[in-house]
């Protein structure tokens, strides 16, 4: 089993960017999906976005536009990029592969 590790999280005023990334505890090149998923407070957890081994990404209709998500195979690395944080975007974000959740990291977005 893949182990995933989340950094990045913070406070961020509404407008402003952060970035997000989970290493894998192994290699990725074998991985077809990672993904980062979202969890706001009394709301179920929502997929944000996800990339493929090949690089083919999705995104929610919600992040499409201000979020990126890239990956390094090299560094087994995932990461997503956020800007024109709003304050609907404050939730944990969880990354997510190979039917592994990372521990999550906390973004907060203030108004």
């Amino acid at each position: 089993q893949v182990q995933l590790a989340e950094s990045g999280g913070g406070l961020v005023q509404a407008g402003g960017s952060l970035s997000l990334s989970c290493t894998a505890s192994r290699s990725i090149l074998s991985i077809n999906v990672m993904g980062w998923y979202r969890q706001a407070p009394g709301k179920q957890r929502e997929l944000a976005a996800i990339i493929r081994s090949s690089g083919t990404t999705y995104y929610a209709d919600s992040v499409k536009g201000r979020f990126t998500i890239s990956r390094d195979n090299a560094k087994n690395t995932v990461y997503l990029r956020m800007n024109s944080l709003k304050p609907e975007d404050t939730a944990i974000y969880y990354c997510y592969s190979d039917a592994q959740w990372g521990q999550g990291t906390q973004v907060t977005v203030s108004s």
